[in-house]
């Protein structure tokens, strides 16, 4: 199985918000949509789920033409998707039926996933005075989180093959969010097509093996994340000590240093100019508590990247 988008083009009018957009999954996993706010992503799952036409290009599973009508495919909007005055079981079987699921097994997945995702209160509510019927709640009388919830519930209630995240932990306090993360491992275990959008940039690195970084529409990055990593080299410099070390730093005039309220970030030009200075350290006699040499995390590829796009 794959999954393939070659060459996707989306204009509104003479803006071009996506531009000749390409990228494949050739076997199971995570890829990361990434970009600024406005930056095509997505417009780009959008196209890929057939909720908006394109310009041009193609879209294929397994060789043919991507449609969700007729292919497994959960998605989870950033946006909320559930309506507000309607029963969460009416809208829960409801989705069920748009899939093909057969009410009696859409009713056992529910269970299950209301009890996995911790809502079951709102789902089968025990009765009260206010509710001697022991109705199921509305949309609308949930938490954002708990929204989150059942739309995830809603995602993966046909059990996808495909499925697309945008934003998926946005409005989760940190409890939930690892238990978001916790049900995502269990998807990836079982060897689905995850496409996920997400600002949060340690999440990504959590999950996801190859990215796609846009701007304004174009892909300015794509790739295997630890090969690009490694292609930048051990170049971000952390220093931790006790004594004041701003004319060594002078001495070498390094690229980029920011000072924290706990140690020096420095970024060198190669692993030979990092070693020079901690050796020049050490000779002086400066108490050292930390010296680390590492690769750029997510955060500095994205910013670097997008950064660099904005300033032209």
């Amino acid at each position: 199985m794959s999954l393939e988008v070659k060459n996707i083009v989306k204009r509104y009018g003479e803006k071009t918000v996506v531009n000749n957009l390409s990228f494949e999954m050739k076997e199971p996993g995570v890829y990361a949509l990434l970009g600024t706010n406005g930056a095509g992503k997505t417009t780009t799952i959008r196209i890929m789920l057939g909720m908006l036409s394109k310009d041009s290009g193609e879209v294929l599973w397994n060789g043919k033409p991507l449609d969700i009508l007729s292919n497994n495919v959960g998605y989870l909007a950033e946006e909320r998707g559930l309506y507000p005055k309607y029963s969460l079981m009416d809208q829960l079987l409801y989705f069920a039926k748009l899939k093909n699921v057969p009410k009696e097994e859409a009713k056992k997945r529910i269970k299950y996933w209301s009890g996995r995702l911790q809502v079951d209160e709102y789902i089968y509510p025990k009765a009260t005075k206010k509710n001697p019927k022991r109705n199921a709640m509305n949309a609308d009388q949930l938490s954002k989180g708990n929204q989150q919830k059942i739309q995830l519930m809603a995602a993966l209630i046909s059990d996808p093959d495909i499925i697309v995240l945008d934003e998926p932990l946005s409005g989760l306090d940190p409890v939930n969010a690892d238990l978001f993360k916790t049900i995502i491992r269990e998807e990836i275990e079982k060897k689905k097509y995850l496409i996920m959008s997400s600002h949060q940039m340690p999440t990504i690195e959590e999950f996801c093996s190859d990215i796609t970084i846009l701007n304004r529409g174009n892909a300015v990055l794509q790739g295997n994340l630890n090969e690009i990593k490694k292609s930048y080299g051990r170049v971000n410099m952390n220093v931790r000590c006790e004594d004041d070390i701003s004319k060594y730093i002078e001495r070498f005039e390094f690229e980029q240093v920011t000072v924290t309220a706990e140690d020096y970030q420095i970024k060198v030009k190669n692993e030979n100019q990092a070693m020079e200075f901690l050796k020049e350290l050490v000779n002086a006699g400066v108490r050292l508590i930390k010296f680390e040499l590492r690769e750029p995390s997510l955060h500095e590829i994205f910013v670097e990247k997008v950064g660099s796009v904005h300033e032209e």
